[in-house]
Order: structure tokens, then C-alpha cells, then sequence
């Protein structure tokens, strides 16, 4: 995982700590959840492709029934992500 997204998430999540403290007006408060989402978002899918990546090649050259289960994780992983 990419450690500056995840200290970039971290602040933001801070930063609209901090907002809700100070009563900000409510449209900045929407635009830095927005970005927390899109954070997470990113986040998310850099671990879904270095888990497509790593493990699903690694699974395919060790034979076909890991690789079905390997590939049955990522889809529902995948599922997960696009249901939230």
C-alpha cells in the first residue's frame, strides 16, 4: 500500500475533524467528506489491483483450482467495493 495515501486519508480525515469542531459551513464539510471518500476509494483499489497483481498471477502458475479460488476472492472483493 501506498503509505502517502494513507497519511493523505489521515489528514483529511483531521481536517474534517478539526471542521466539525469549528461548525464550518456545511457545503466545505460535504466537499472534505467527498474527498475522504474518493481517498478511501483510491486506497481501495490500489489494494485490489496489487492483490490482482501478486497473488492472482502467483495462484494461476501454481494450477487451476487455487487459481479459481484466488479469482473467486477477487471477484467478490470486487463486488464488495462496487455494492459500498
Amino acid at each position: 500500500m501506498n503509505r502517502n495515501r494513507l497519511r493523505r486519508f489521515e489528514g483529511q480525515v483531521r481536517g474534517f475533524d478539526g471542521m466539525i469542531d469549528e461548525e464550518r459551513y456545511c457545503i466545505n464539510i460535504l466537499t472534505q467528506i467527498s474527498a475522504i471518500t474518493k481517498a478511501v476509494d483510491s486506497v481501495a483499489l490500489g489494494r485490489l489491483d496489487d492483490r490482482l497483481r501478486h497473488c492472482v498471477l502467483d495462484a494461476a502458475a501454481a494450477g487451476q483450482q487455487v487459481s479459481e479460488l484466488t479469482m473467486a476472492e477477487g471477484s467478490d472483493a470486487i463486488a464488495r467495493l462496487v455494492r459500498s
